[in-house]
């Protein structure tokens, strides 16, 4: 498509997301309904209260579950809208043709994962986060996988076995949760973009929950094979969706790929 700009690209790429989204997953509303949670702060309407503090586990720090959303369509740029991120060649070229296709060949359109952290990115595909003593969960609804993160002061695997979601360890440094995870298996995309990455990845993620119902993520990519050096993202915030609950999701053998748009 060169006579389209770069900004109309990005349009047709966004058009296209939505019409698979609508179609694998239903809107983030449609969850449980009349579901009124023990522990959620209330207006005195019997709303619940989003702007109130945070909630604390038994140590102090910051309790990060809750079921939660992008605080926006979707993100086809970590680095923020307009940013170029320094690629090696490869890694231009694949980029420029999934723009170019309109993310054709998205690995959620073949029953694969999202990955890391492009799995958290899409608004109306919740993700629920299960914070315990000694590990963090993250359930993802989209075919209904899930992500661990250890805190139990285990360091990660040296020689690991790839994986879709990798291998994460956590720790806190005051109200921040920092996330350090690599050992990633090759295919995901990083974000709705197409930002590549290869088994070089790792990635730091820094979470803070300003409020009930806020959460915030700010991610450090670092991989050698593909980007001369490592980049930040822009902040991300997610949105709680209270009183729900996740529904099952399924990915039902591909129906959905052959009447999608793009070369």
């Amino acid at each position: 498509m060169p006579f389209l700009t770069h900004a109309a690209k990005r349009l047709l790429v966004l058009i296209a997301a939505m019409a698979m989204l609508f179609v694998m997953a239903g809107p983030a509303s449609a969850q449980w309904l009349n579901l009124p949670l023990p522990g959620t702060p209330r207006t005195p309407d019997g709303k619940p209260n989003l702007t109130a503090p945070a909630p604390k586990t038994a140590d102090g720090k910051p309790d990060l579950s809750g079921i939660w959303h992008a605080d926006g369509r979707f993100l086809d740029n970590l680095a923020g809208e307009g940013v170029d991120v320094p690629m090696h060649p490869w890694a231009a070229a694949l980029y420029k043709q999934r723009m170019e296709s309109l993310g054709r060949d998205k690995p959620q359109l073949h029953c694969m994962p999202h990955g890391v952290p492009d799995a958290m990115l899409v608004s109306n595909i919740p993700f629920k986060i299960v914070q315990t003593p000694r590990e963090l969960m993250v359930l993802y609804e989209e075919f209904n996988q899930y992500r661990r993160i250890f805190t139990d002061g285990r360091s990660l695997p040296k020689d690991p076995n790839p994986a879709w979601f990798g291998y994460s360890v956590g720790k806190w440094e005051g109200d921040t949760f920092i996330v350090e995870s690599a050992g990633f298996k090759e295919g995901t995309w990083l974000d709705n973009g197409g930002h590549p990455h290869t088994d070089a990845l790792q990635i730091t993620e820094r979470f803070r929950r300003p409020n009930f119902g806020s959460l915030e993520m700010d991610l450090a990519i670092d991989d050698s094979k593909a980007y001369p050096k490592a980049w930040k993202s822009v902040t991300i915030h997610f949105k709680l969706l209270p009183d729900t609950e996740l529904l099952e999701h399924l990915c039902e053998n591909e129906k959905d790929a052959a009447h999608l748009a793009g070369k």
